[in-house]
């Protein structure tokens, strides 16, 4: 700062008063210790990051700890495939204008391929509040998910936020103009460990999950699980869930959406497009 000219920070501290409307300010600016005090304030004020609370949640219940907007895809915190597989080399992913996109495509062989990005080995949370911004892909087979996860030993714990099926029978998905499956509900399931499940259920929204963005969100307890539709409570399975958890994001093919075909979208263009995963904890409590 002691390097720039008068006349450059004077422009400097009047375009700054002009941007936020300071009226005290004036061609005749002193700029002494109190007027440098301000404009760090202006600067400062100007860069403050958006507060990120949990949507439809008293934000002073919780505290901020995992906040991934996607500037970029970052591998020291993501991985591109589930623990017990190799990565497909067939590019089908990509962080673009702020938003993580995985599209169904076929690898070398011909074949639709799962991709999983979850934090295994990252980050991992026990208990809070986890949310999604998302837009599901269409198409018959797809089967995109947001989930919590553990492998520990033999055990496999899991809670599933959100996992949809549009190729699946009404109200699971439902067909177009264009032939094309679209997603109308999704279900919420939590997992004691494999084959043991604790709760369910299939929620149909009523809307096109391909259409726009919409929020899926879980506010886990030990003895509760609680889950939201855009800030809407859902779903609640009471079960006691202990085990530290990493986030998934993955879209597999199968299951209730049945197999692709020619009819299912390939390509960017039919992303399920994640805006942002934010996780909370309680106040007070560790992770």
């Amino acid at each position: 700062m002691q390097s720039i000219g008068k006349n450059v920070l004077r422009a400097i501290l009047l375009g700054a008063c002009a941007m936020f409307g300071v009226s005290a300010c004036s061609q005749d600016t002193a700029f002494d210790e109190r007027t440098l005090l301000a404009a760090n304030k202006l600067a400062a004020a100007k860069k403050a990051p958006t507060a990120k609370a949990p949507y439809g949640q008293d934000p002073s219940e919780y505290v901020l700890t995992f906040a991934e907007e996607f500037d970029r895809f970052n591998p020291d915190l993501w991985n591109d495939h589930i623990w017990y597989e190799k990565p497909n080399p067939t590019r089908n992913f990509t962080v673009e204008n702020g938003v993580l996109k995985i599209w169904p495509q076929r690898d070398a062989s011909g074949k639709f391929f799962n991709r999983t990005i979850d934090t295994d080995g990252k980050f991992e949370q026990r208990y809070g509040y986890f949310e999604m911004e998302a837009k599901l892909p269409r198409g018959k087979g797809t089967w995109p998910a947001f989930w919590l996860f553990a492998h520990p030993e033999n055990r496999r714990p899991e809670i599933d936020i959100m996992e949809a099926y549009p190729g699946g029978v009404d109200p699971w998905g439902f067909v177009d103009a264009d032939g094309v499956a679209r997603p109308r509900a999704y279900g919420s399931t939590v997992w004691y460990d494999e084959g043991a499940q604790a709760g369910t259920r299939q929620y149909d929204t009523g809307k096109d999950l391909s259409a726009r963005f919409h929020k899926y969100a879980v506010k886990w307890e030990p003895h509760q699980q609680s889950f939201y539709f855009d800030g809407k409570l859902v779903h609640t399975v009471k079960a006691q869930m202990n085990d530290a958890m990493y986030l998934m994001l993955d879209l597999w093919f199968g299951s209730s959406s049945g197999d692709p075909d020619e009819t299912t979208p390939q390509g960017k263009s039919n992303s399920f497009e994640v805006n942002y995963v934010r996780a909370w904890r309680f106040k007070g409590a560790g992770n």
